[in-house]
């Protein structure tokens, strides 16, 4: 089986020359943290040469503040560190301390950091050399194993990763997938543009690094990635393909699942669990606007994520709805051949600088990510940090902050006026779309999208209209907005997102005492941890309510804490020989309404902000509003207490 290459770091055998070249390219604030690790010179992190504290200068500035001079110094130190390392056999001093990870890491970030905080990074960034997310159940028997079954419902990022995690443990487990191959959203979505949108070495497995092309690459590399795990992994063996899980029902005199699955030749059949891990995920139904007059459209009509290659755009006239984030990637590629694009916007979207959204990594960075010890590593904490953790507390809502509706604190308000000036210095001749592309919600309020001044320069196009209006009916031959006036398109592409708050639809859940999952949240969705809900014993969700992320992180670090947590709940009933475990409603309760109570809290929570992370009582049923530390110290391991165990 495929070995994780978790700690993996290519020998140096390049010349003097090369390196010096590749230092070039140094993410200096980067390269000091690696330093220490190559050198043991803790003076690096003690010195007055040091990032800004300031969190938006090291937003803004690749090399968070830190002088030319000084970047040539430590580039200089860098190279005979290099030199030294690999003419000595690649042989490095004794592994910091955990007190100098914890000096090191408020020295990236200027200010002090907790011994939690620290002992957080040292099992994330695997500075032990262990993978944190691991958990092989050694202590059961290969006989005890066999007599359990998981089913996991979706090949999709998350699906992939438990796959993979059960198989490590050497638990047997099938796999259904209503699509012809993995991937998920990297599958299903194949619009022009189409490129993840966090930084992609934060968007990738933790135990499986990858040489990304891009800072931020595109769906075809994000597919093949996927692809390549599920085949270096061995799961192809394990997934059935083109087969949808259409109801699950919780059997309460035998304690397991049984499964009623449509096969790709259309028949019903059945397959029974003991354990049930549903990774769906949020955003894989598409949601069409309810618009009068929407079937009643004669030319073509179709929803971004489920792009129609076969027409030709070239020349068209096309109608998008929707400003959010696919409309952002594909409205600037079908801009440059359409005849004309209207483009219907409700509300504008904040922009986050992004100076190299659509950049090629540099070669020599690519050789620092791969051959420098450590460089990786403390890479992609500044990346988690400068994109993540750090971007937090910008959203967090100050009561006694005076204008909430533009803005909840103080540094809300400080981030609106940095993306107000990014959105100026592109629009100061076009003062009609500087009023419709400014927004008038606080930052973080809605998704906000990376923009390296594509998106702004692709609305000043002769042949691109945005249009604010709202839409009153949808016609034989275009769109009729608020103002009388009918806009005649030729096709019409929906940009309008997913149902997020229908939870597994549209698979059918019965739990004990026959209990619809549907019926029971009623719109509502809610489960302790976002993964466990009662009345559904031995049902885990990943991706499941209230685990969206806004502004600090990636999708895929939850997964790898929601999985661990499940294979260490697998666990606990195999060792303890328990059939079924239920999570307490009391628990569930409790923790669903410190959740709500933290939404509230932030600027997605505030009650003038309409987006998809609410459902349509108001309620944000999508999103964590905490630290990403909070959420993998919560989901270490289950609590026995939480559970009732049959």
């Amino acid at each position: 089986m495929h070995q994780a290459t978790f700690d993996r770091c290519a020998p140096i055998g390049e010349d003097d020359a090369e390196i010096r070249s590749a230092l070039q390219e140094a993410d200096v604030p980067t390269l000091m943290a690696a330093l220490v690790h190559l050198t043991g010179d803790a003076s690096i992190v003690r010195g007055d040469i040091r990032p800004s504290s300031d969190f938006f200068t090291s937003v803004a500035d690749p090399q968070s503040g830190i002088s030319a001079e000084h970047q040539a110094l430590f580039r200089a130190r860098a190279f005979d560190a290099l030199v030294a390392y690999r003419d000595g056999g690649g042989r490095l001093p004794p592994p910091p301390s955990r007190e100098l990870v914890q000096e090191m890491v408020s020295f990236l970030i200027g200010q002090a950091v907790s011994h939690e905080y620290v002992d957080f990074l040292i099992a994330e960034l695997a500075l032990n050399g262990e993978d944190p997310y691991a958990e092989p159940i050694d202590s059961v028997s290969r006989s005890v194993k066999q007599g359990f079954h998981v089913v996991v419902i979706g090949a999709g990022m998350s699906g992939l990763l438990a796959a993979i995690r059960l198989r490590e443990a050497q638990i047997p487990f099938t796999v259904v997938e209503k699509n012809a191959d993995v991937g998920g959203t990297w599958f299903e979505n194949t619009y022009p543009g189409c490129r993840v949108d966090s930084p992609n070495h934060m968007y990738s497995y933790s135990f499986e690094p990858n040489d990304w092309p891009q800072h931020f690459s595109q769906q075809p590399v994000l597919h093949e990635y996927f692809s390549r795990c599920a085949t270096a992994y061995e799961l192809r063996d394990r997934i059935r393909f083109n087969t949808e899980v259409e109801e699950a029902v919780y059997d309460e005199r035998t304690k397991r699942w049984m499964l009623h699955v449509r096969t790709p030749d259309g028949r019903r059949e059945a397959l029974e669990a003991n354990a049930i891990i549903s990774a769906v995920g949020q955003l894989n139904r598409p949601r069409l606007p309810d618009i009068d007059g929407r079937d009643t459209f004669k030319g073509v009509a179709f929803h971004s994520a489920r792009w129609e290659h076969q027409h030709d755009l070239r020349g068209k006239r096309i109608a998008v709805i929707g400003t959010g984030a696919s409309a952002f990637q594909f409205v600037p590629e079908i801009a440059k051949q359409a005849g004309e694009v209207v483009l219907f916007q409700r509300t504008p979207p904040w922009l986050l600088p992004a100076p190299d959204y659509h950049a090629d990594i540099p070669a020599g960075v690519h050789w620092l990510l791969n051959h420098v010890p450590f460089y990786a590593k403390w890479s992609r904490f500044w990346l988690f940090w400068r994109t993540a953790e750090g971007l937090l507390t910008s959203a967090a809502v100050d009561p006694t902050w005076p204008d909430q509706a533009r803005s909840v604190s103080a540094a809300n308000d400080l981030l609106r006026m940095l993306l107000t000036e990014h959105i100026k210095a592109f629009l100061s001749e076009r003062p009609d779309l500087l009023a419709k592309c400014t927004p008038q919600y606080p930052p973080g309020g809605k998704r906000m999208l990376l923009d390296n001044g594509t998106w702004l320069q692709t609305l000043q196009r002769d042949n691109v209209r945005v249009v604010t209006d709202s839409i009153v009916e949808i016609t034989p031959g275009g769109i009729r907005t608020a103002d009388g006036f009918e806009y005649e398109v030729d096709v019409v592409i929906y940009g309008t997102g997913f149902q997020a708050s229908r939870f597994l639809l549209p698979t059918q859940v019965r739990g004990r005492g026959g209990l619809d999952l549907h019926a029971h949240w009623n719109g509502d969705p809610r489960a302790y941890l976002g993964i466990s809900i009662p009345g559904f014993p031995n049902f885990f969700c990943l991706y499941g309510p209230n685990t969206n992320i806004v502004v600090n992180g990636s999708i895929v670090f939850f997964s790898e804490c929601a999985v661990r947590y499940i294979m260490r709940c697998l666990k606990l009933l195999l060792e303890k020989g328990h059939a079924a475990m239920d999570c307490k409603p009391a628990v569930h309760d409790a923790y669903n309404e410190k959740i709500d109570r933290g939404n509230l809290q932030m600027a997605w929570g505030t009650p003038n902000v309409r987006s998809w992370y609410k459902n349509s009582k108001g309620r944000v049923t999508q999103n964590w509003p905490f630290t990403l530390r909070e959420f993998w110290a919560q989901t270490q391991a289950p609590n026995p207490a939480d559970y009732i165990f049959t």
